[in-house]
């Protein structure tokens, strides 16, 4: 939960104490919400799962990711690159006790090709790999996975944007003694301005293990904020998700909190 505090509390102070300067203009708010922007960006993202589905009542998840995008060739391609670091709460039934896995999880890399690249709007699809770097078995599959990615941003309206992000991927290499793996998620994001940097949003996850019949669909509602400190616009949220329909042990509730960085110039 201390990464959580952290992020309100700073929430909190740049909202109080930071003018938001052009990021406050609807325009601007709305392309700190866009993956395929033009801009280098670093993202810290969390998702606290205190309930999961057809798991003991005590277990608990706990991930953190950080992400790294890279413009290339002025803005045609993008790369992006995110590190899992994960926490696995699993109860003992001797003692009650709660017994915590942390570490490394498995590195995940998209390649996206933006074919239409506009203000209003941005589409891209590319290669998507995923290396079995887990520190602990409980934290990856084991396994070398590959796939495509395709991303969508649309702006037109400066109140209200949308888009979603498509991927697939399956195991093609790796430890043989590890179960294989194919797995789809959709994740659509929706965002309202309300002004002055400050809006509503929406960004679950919908996965699909193919592999194992397992699913999660959750709704998210959150509020987030956009400020912008000198070249560094930053955009800092809140979004509890509950999920809607699923099967197998999958997150029944979790809170997503994040803080986007995007460098501009760079």
């Amino acid at each position: 939960m201390k990464i959580h505090l952290t992020i309100i509390v700073i929430f909190c102070m740049i909202s109080m104490g930071v003018e938001a300067q052009d990021a406050g203009k609807k325009g601007s708010a709305a392309q700190a919400n866009n993956p395929l922007a033009n801009m280098t960006a670093i993202n810290f993202h969390n998702y606290y799962i205190p309930r999961l589905t057809d798991a003991p009542k005590d277990a608990y998840l706990n991930n953190a990711w950080v992400r790294f995008a890279k413009p290339i060739s002025e803005g045609k391609w993008l790369l992006r690159v995110s590190a899992p670091l994960n926490t696995t709460g699993v109860p003992n039934p001797a003692d009650g006790s709660v017994n915590a896995i942390n570490g490394l999880g498995d590195i995940n890399a998209f390649m996206s090709y933006n074919f239409i690249s506009k203000p209003s709007a941005t589409i891209g699809i590319g290669p998507n790999i995923t290396a079995p770097t887990a520190t602990e078995t409980a934290l990856g599959t084991g396994k070398w996975q590959g796939g495509f990615a395709m991303v969508a941003f649309v702006a037109k309206s400066a109140v209200f944007q949308f888009g979603g992000l498509l991927t697939w991927q399956a195991s093609f290499a790796g430890d043989s003694d590890r179960p294989g793996t194919n797995i789809a998620a959709i994740q659509p994001f929706y965002f309202w301005q309300l002004g002055g940097g400050t809006y509503l949003r929406g960004a679950p996850i919908w996965g699909f293990d193919i592999k194992n019949d397992a699913f999660s669909v959750p709704l998210g509602l959150g509020i987030g904020k956009v400020v912008k400190v000198e070249n560094t616009v930053f955009n800092l949220f809140i979004e509890p998700q509950y999920s809607l329909l699923h099967a197998g042990t999958q997150p029944q509730f979790q809170l997503f909190t994040g803080i986007n960085m995007q460098f501009m110039g760079d």
